[in-house]
């Protein structure tokens, strides 16, 4: 009876369908399909196949209407799907694309666009509907794992940087899962940890890049993280998901929750009602749990008709709805090209004395570090890629023209071999990220007979210092953020050797992320941050370093002198044994392990650098270039809601480059206590060739110079002169301008408040 005469979903009948549906289908709209084969409404629907092997996940299909399932993969730096299957010798590889960190570094919004149109496009073609990315999280600490997925510790650059993303993702047809929402600031114990910020910090920082990002790309949907903020899980957090997401900002996409499943200590009438429109992955339990709570009246069938609204609206934009006939055969040497591009233009040259770069006479090089022979195209986790192939130094080098020494190269390829097949064996069947991307093998010594060999052969030493990191677990500060024994011993080694010979060392930083610089800086002539730079990674590198790219990478980060200068680090978990807490230790209250108190407040980053004067390694927005540049005196015009800051860029130098111009804004004296200066806008020029000129004109929204006032919730403007700062980055300022503006304020929901006090930090 049911069956007959049942609408068909479309865009238009929506409504209708709602009204068609059992309280059991609508249930099931709710809850994912699975992951692994598994159908989480199986039990009333019969087993469904996996659609795309290796995605993450499934929607439910409800044929009786018309609804197909959708397919939601990984892919923050390309998407993350088995690259073989059964029963066929196709593959099945995506490109592996610079990740977050080298890609915002490039501080070039139109690039970004272009990788993520890319990326959208092999989504495409592979019949996934949604990426589940870009990652929008704050780089809170430099030892969070996962800070290679995301952009910077500035809202306005991860929100700039982001909107570029999902906008090009989103150009294909496909959509995007923003994540993780919010304030998913450590990997230890990220599935119940509580992270304790005040309202003020939550709004300017850690909220404020999805702001920036969902008002300005309407991504389809917002992953709810994994992490309680304030005492709230994010999923169950109606504060978070309705009064933030969807009434300050106007958000009309669907929520979806990270892969958790069901909750003990959630019960999931909290997360529909919160406006946590999916759950992921999905099991039959789930379904059955939100049938019973409407029944039982713990649950308001409107609160469950909202949510299945928002998946049908989901479901009728997708490729798999429409139709599209996908290929599984994407281009993909079109899309190496592209990542092989953009990662250059994201490498961060941090050091070049006497012009050691781009290389002159270099003919072959002796090539130092085990990272050389095993390059980083990512990292590891769900944010990895199943690459076709991963280009390392060596074959980078040689691709250039450029040989190695052979015995050093043949110690190393032959230790690489028997390292990776010795992990393998070895490995800890609890770690299961180190399956999904390469993991990091043990530095070996170089003595100091080897290095003298292969002096004679070599017109410079090339060292490569690699870092890897990835989901579920943070980076130790010795031997992840600090060297090891061994890197220190043979950066020392190689530097005296050659340096004796009078020639120089080149050292490459292979990492998604910041680590200890100024121990052994004096012994580089020239540093390159390679970062994670994709596939192309090694003919990347190369590029650069021959001179056929010129570096135009800034820092999107902080880089400390020490990671206890980082006020963070304080509350910040350090436990080497932190891995799968959550299943070792009964809770309690474990500072970094139950709770995270933020007390930094608004001082992540340069903020707290630059504010309270202390010295640091490289800067934020810090990055040399083959060239150099003139500022010309900025300018400053108040149009409306609207402030432009003009100012004229030469290129001074001898080749071509591009250049990055920061705004920092100094605020009136007001109400607030303020950083010293906060970046507000930024622009990168074109390619400029020697003696050539570039206006470059950026655009301020005047509610992005507001504090957030938590006695009034409001966004609020003071009156007075602003001083508009343009520099390289935030310590070389090049000129300023200064603008009176008059006072705003914005009126916004009440909600997220702490419920334990915080020793906040304060000027």
């Amino acid at each position: 009876m049911i069956a007959q005469n049942a609408p068909q979903l479309n865009a238009k009948n929506i409504d209708s369908v709602i009204k068609a549906m059992t309280l059991e289908e609508k249930a099931q709209l709710l809850v994912g399909g699975g992951n692994d084969g598994f159908v989480g409404s199986g039990s009333m629907l019969g087993h469904q196949k996996k659609i795309v092997a290796g995605a993450a996940g499934i929607t439910v299909a409800i044929p009786r209407l018309g609804i197909p399932a959708t397919v939601v993969a990984d892919g923050p730096a390309g998407v993350h799907i088995d690259s073989h299957r059964g029963g066929t010798t196709q593959t099945f590889y995506a490109t592996g694309f610079p990740v977050g960190t080298c890609l915002a570094s490039t501080w070039n919004t139109s690039l970004v666009y272009n990788v993520g149109r890319a990326m959208g496009n092999e989504a495409l073609e592979y019949g996934v509907d949604v990426i589940l990315g870009p990652g929008m999280n704050l780089q809170r600490s430099p030892l969070c794992g996962r800070n290679f997925e995301y952009y910077s510790e500035d809202p306005i650059v991860t929100g700039t940087i982001g909107t570029a993303m999902v906008n090009g993702i989103q150009s294909q047809g496909i959509g995007v899962s923003a994540k993780h929402f919010a304030v998913n600031s450590q990997e230890s114990d990220r599935t119940r940890v509580d992270e304790r910020v005040s309202q003020r910090a939550l709004r300017e920082l850690y909220l404020k890049g999805f702001e920036i990002m969902v008002r300005n790309s309407n991504p389809w949907t917002v992953m709810s993280s994994y992490n309680k903020i304030n005492g709230l899980y994010a999923q169950g957090n109606k504060g978070l998901l309705t009064n933030v997401l969807r009434n300050d900002w106007g958000f009309k996409g669907i929520v979806m929750t990270d892969w958790i499943g069901k909750r003990k200590d959630l019960p999931i009438e909290s997360e529909v009602a919160a406006g946590n429109d999916l759950m992921m992955p999905g099991y039959p339990a789930q379904v059955e749990d939100i049938v019973n709570a409407v029944k039982a009246g713990k649950l308001d069938i409107n609160d469950v008709d909202l949510c299945v609204k928002n998946m049908l609206e989901y479901i009728v934009k997708t490729p798999r709805f429409n139709g599209y006939k996908y290929s599984n055969k994407p281009d993909l040497e079109a899309h190496a090209q592209i990542t092989r591009q953009a990662s250059t233009e994201g490498m961060v040259l941090l050091k070049n004395d006497g012009h050691t770069l781009p290389l002159k006479n270099i003919k072959n090089v002796a090539l130092f570090g085990v990272n050389s022979y095993d390059f980083f195209s990512g990292g590891l986790g769900s944010g990895c890629v199943n690459v076709p192939y991963v280009v390392d130094m060596l074959n980078g080098l040689k691709n250039a023209g450029i040989g190695t020494t052979p015995q050093l190269t043949e110690i190393y390829q032959n230790y690489v071999k028997y390292a990776t097949a010795k992990l393998k064996a070895d490995k800890n069947p609890e770690m299961w990220f180190l399956d999904q991307g390469q993991p990091k093998l043990d530095e070996i010594e170089i003595t100091k007979r080897c290095i003298e060999h292969e002096i004679k052969g070599a017109d410079a030493a090339i060292i490569t210092i690699a870092r890897q990191a990835g989901e579920g677990i943070d980076r130790q500060i010795e031997g992840e953020f600090n060297l090891t024994d061994n890197e220190k011993s043979m950066i020392s080694r190689v530097s005296d050797a050659f340096h004796a010979a009078g020639k120089p060392v080149i050292v490459i930083i292979n990492s998604g992320s910041v680590m200890e610089t100024t121990s052994w800086r004096d012994r580089a002539d020239a540093i390159l941050v390679a970062w994670q730079p994709g596939e192309e990674g090694g003919n990347s590198v190369a590029d650069v370093l021959t001179g056929k790219a010129n570096p135009s990478g800034h820092l999107t980060m902080t880089w400390p002198i020490s990671v206890a200068d980082v006020p963070s680090t304080k509350n910040f978990p350090q436990n080497p044994d932190y891995y799968n807490l959550t299943d070792k230790i009964a809770s309690g209250q474990m500072k970094g392990v139950d709770y995270t108190n933020h007390e930094e407040d608004i001082y992540v980053g340069y903020r707290y650098f630059d504010t309270f004067g202390k010295q640091v390694a490289y800067p934020f927005g810090y990055g040399l270039s083959y060239t150099t540049f003139e500022y010309g005196k900025p300018t400053v015009k108040e149009h409306g809601d609207k402030i432009e800051v003009s100012v004229s860029i030469k290129n001074t130098g001898k080749v071509a480059g591009k250049e990055v111009a920061q705004v920092y804004v100094t605020a009136a004296k007001g109400s607030y206590e303020k950083p010293a200066k906060e970046l507000k806008a930024y622009a990168k020029t074109d390619m400029l060739k020697a003696g050539q000129s570039q206006t470059l004109k950026m655009t301020i929204n005047k509610r992005d110079l507001a504090s957030f006032d938590e006695a009034e919730s409001q966004w609020k403007v003071d009156t007075g002169v602003y001083t508009f700062k343009v520099g390289a980055n935030v310590e070389d300022i090049k000129g300023q301008a200064t603008l009176n503006i008059k006072g705003y304020t914005e009126k916004v929901s009440d909600v997220l408040k702490p419920q334990h006090k915080l020793n906040l930090l304060h000027q």
